[in-house]
């Protein structure tokens, strides 16, 4: 299935040596990696794209410094994640630290996050330049502004709270896509925050190097 779909994305020409596939799952609308360990230890670990730094359970984090991620049989990542009680979430969260100057795409449908070490490959993609946690610009009732990208955001469209309303309707459009009027969240947020129930309308690449985020509406979903 994986070969039969890659003719049709965005990186299909990118030689398979410079890319690793990580399998995630979704729970309760956030992603979850399977198969990645850390310092030998397998767990649930949450996929964070805005998050600059990893935090792992203070249980689950081995004594040696530093740290090793396991992403394939023979590729582990070192990093230096911060100790943090998550309180049952999962055992880590995996910040954009990790990753270090390359990319990663998001293939929600597959069920797979693809880390490239040739960093972004553009075609067919609305890109977006960040300055500090990736973002890209949405419509929001006719007015255009960033909205950072957030894996652990469940939600379509996190906006700042105006009122005392939590929930409302806002017509959304985000990379050519009109979504029209969809359920949004209202929170005590600095700048909106798009969530999976969105991203996972598009192939997401966010390229941590050169500070770009691409889109692509992804045919093979409604």
């Amino acid at each position: 299935m994986l070969a039969g779909c890659r003719s049709a994305l965005p990186w299909a020409k990118e030689p398979i040596g410079d890319e690793v596939n990580l399998a995630f799952t979704i729970e309760n609308n956030l992603v979850f990696f399977e198969s990645l360990t850390i310092d030998d230890r397998a767990g649930r670990y949450l996929f964070a794209s805005a998050a600059p730094r990893s935090f792992v359970d203070p249980r689950h984090l081995a004594p040696d410094v530093p740290h090793l991620l396991q992403i394939s049989e023979r590729e582990s990542l070192r990093f230096s994640p911060a100790a943090l009680e998550l309180q049952g979430v999962g055992d880590a969260v995996i910040g954009a630290d990790v990753w270090g100057d390359k990319a990663v795409t998001v293939d929600y449908r597959l069920g797979m996050v693809i880390y490239q070490k040739r960093g972004i490959f553009p075609a067919y993609m609305e890109l977006y330049r960040y300055q500090q946690e990736p973002a890209v610009m949405v419509s929001v009732d006719g007015r255009r502004f960033p909205a950072i990208v957030d894996t652990t955001s469940p939600d379509t469209l996190v906006l700042p709270r105006a009122g005392e309303d939590t929930r409302g309707t806002a017509r959304v459009a985000v990379a050519g896509t009109d979504f029209g009027p969809i359920d949004v969240r209202y929170d005590d947020v600095t700048a909106a925050r798009i969530g999976n129930r969105l991203l996972s309308k598009f192939l997401v690449t966010i390229d941590y190097g050169k500070r770009t985020v691409g889109l692509w509406r992804d045919p093979r979903l409604p």
